[in-house]
């Protein structure tokens, strides 16, 4: 039976105290059980977090930045060796396309990579004060870490805030999703049978539930939170961990606009769109939600864009032919398909998803829909809708496009489509987005911070900064004189 179980203080355990509480993985393609794992408690997050304090006083881990450079360097070899199994396990698990599984496998390949380069790399400096007197400012790691993860990108998301928080020297207690748990325990394994890194370093517990997030977000011991999720839990996190005073960083949710100008070049521009907002059948914080489109293009763009929705292929994520894969779950793709009755009733619906009948009918497909909607305080435009339902918009003026794409609280990414590369940077110099990109969407790399505004959340992930999230300055006085 595959399951997985927790990892503390270097041992694969189902819990601390011998109990097998085991619950189902389930394929959402098939709605079978595919796998099994263990429900932690309090008491699997305590052990973890006594583990990883321990642990973090080991100098032979925090202050050997070469070890743990060759360490990730390492792990991401072995991720690589790894990556068509896990790719399967990936499908099987989160219902997506397996190109879209050795993807981001490639992107936490990079991002190990990246990081093992800037473990080498913590330099601090001197100042003199005055003669003979000395101010060290010198960068060391931040402590003991926690890492909330979510299901709809799981290697991805854990080595973006593992890697970083592993070169900075630090050691962390991780959550993974329950969904996906299997596939995080594989990625792990690639790390934790390295001999070289201390029992308590690395540590994962599971949970379906909340009683062990909460315990994180409480427990003093831990110094950083690293949470990827969505805006009302990331609310809740930020509530919870004030007592304690933890640094946070929050990439929590998003409503990406794709602001689509009459100069742009359409037969680009929408597969472009498809591509962007489709991806992982919309389950993505990044994904395309909302296309604006100005005016004198919005009918034939439109029209476009509808057809070639309605041609994308769902199916299963193994097979080379399918185009989106499925939702997470059956009640996800119900409520999806709720959202759309809401829409026919109140919004232009102008192309209904349908569930798909024969075999398809017991997993969670839902085919791509496009809303029409002019009223910017509806839920369509101003809620995550987490799934392949994309909004259409109209505008008439940059000024117009602008006030439109800014007008949620989300401000995560967005991209703007035009020909003219001057208007592309006067128009992104005004969204309110942490990321924007000019003629495509989704481009995402270990090099390149990215991160959100307002309720999108706060905190870098990726590049310089997101190692900065995991350390801190401390500073050294000395004379000589």
């Amino acid at each position: 039976m595959n399951t997985a179980k927790h990892y503390i203080n270097g041992q694969w355990i189902t819990s601390v105290d011998g109990q097998n509480n085991l619950g189902p993985s389930i394929n959402p393609a098939t709605s079978e059980v595919a796998a099994h794992f263990a429900h932690g408690t309090v008491h699997e997050a305590q052990a973890a977090v006594a583990a990883a304090s321990k642990a973090f006083e080991n100098p032979g881990w925090t202050r050997n930045p070469r070890l743990r450079a060759q360490v990730l360097l390492d792990f991401a070899s072995k991720l690589e060796a790894r990556r068509e199994e896990i790719a399967d396990w990936l499908v099987t698990l989160n219902g997506k396309l397996r190109r879209e599984a050795l993807g981001e496998i490639g992107a936490g390949i990079s991002e190990l990579r990246y990081y093992a380069g800037l473990a080498r790399n913590l330099a601090g400096h001197v100042l003199e004060i005055e003669p003979g007197c000395y101010s060290s400012m010198e960068r060391e790691a931040a402590g003991v870490c926690a890492i909330i993860l979510p299901w709809n990108a799981p290697v991805t998301l854990l080595v973006r805030s593992l890697a970083p928080a592993l070169a900075a020297g630090c050691t962390v207690v991780i959550k993974p999703a329950h969904q996906t748990a299997l596939v995080n325990n594989m990625v792990l394994e690639c790390i934790t049978e390295d001999q070289r890194v201390p029992k308590g370093v690395i540590n994962s517990v599971i949970e379906s539930g909340s009683e062990v997030a909460e315990y994180l977000c409480r427990a003093p011991e831990l110094e950083v939170l690293s949470f990827t999720g969505s805006s009302g839990v990331g609310k809740v996190i930020a509530q919870s961990t004030a007592p304690t005073l933890k640094r946070l960083s929050l990439e929590l949710g998003g409503k990406a606009p794709a602001v689509v100008f009459a100069d742009a070049n359409l037969a680009a521009t929408v597969p472009g769109v498809v591509t962007g907002a489709m991806v992982m059948a919309g389950q993505q914080c990044t994904a395309i939600a909302r296309v604006l489109v100005q005016d004198s293009v919005y009918q034939g763009f439109c029209k476009q864009l509808s057809e070639a929705l309605k041609a994308v292929q769902v199916g299963p994520g193994h097979k080379p032919e399918s185009q989106m894969g499925c939702l997470i779950d059956m009640r996800n793709r119900d409520r999806i398909d709720g959202l759309l009755d809401t829409a026919a009733a109140t919004q232009n619906l102008i192309l209904r998803g349908r569930i798909p009948g024969g075999d398809l009918s017991k997993g969670a497909f839902i085919e791509p829909s496009l809303v029409a909607v002019e009223d910017l305080a509806c839920d369509f435009v101003q809620k995550e809708l987490f799934g392949p339902l994309l909004v259409i918009e109209r505008f008439h003026s940059e000024d117009e496009a602008v006030e439109r794409a800014n007008a949620t609280r989300y401000g995560l990414a967005a991209s703007v489509w035009t020909s003219d590369a001057t208007k592309f940077r006067r128009v992104a110099t005004r969204l309110r987005s942490g990321t924007v990109w000019s003629n495509t969407h989704n481009r995402l790399f270990a090099e390149a911070e990215t991160g959100g505004f307002r309720d999108s959340g706060y905190g870098r992930l990726h590049g310089v900064e997101g190692l900065n999230d995991f350390l801190q300055t401390k500073h050294y006085y000395f004379e000589t004189k």
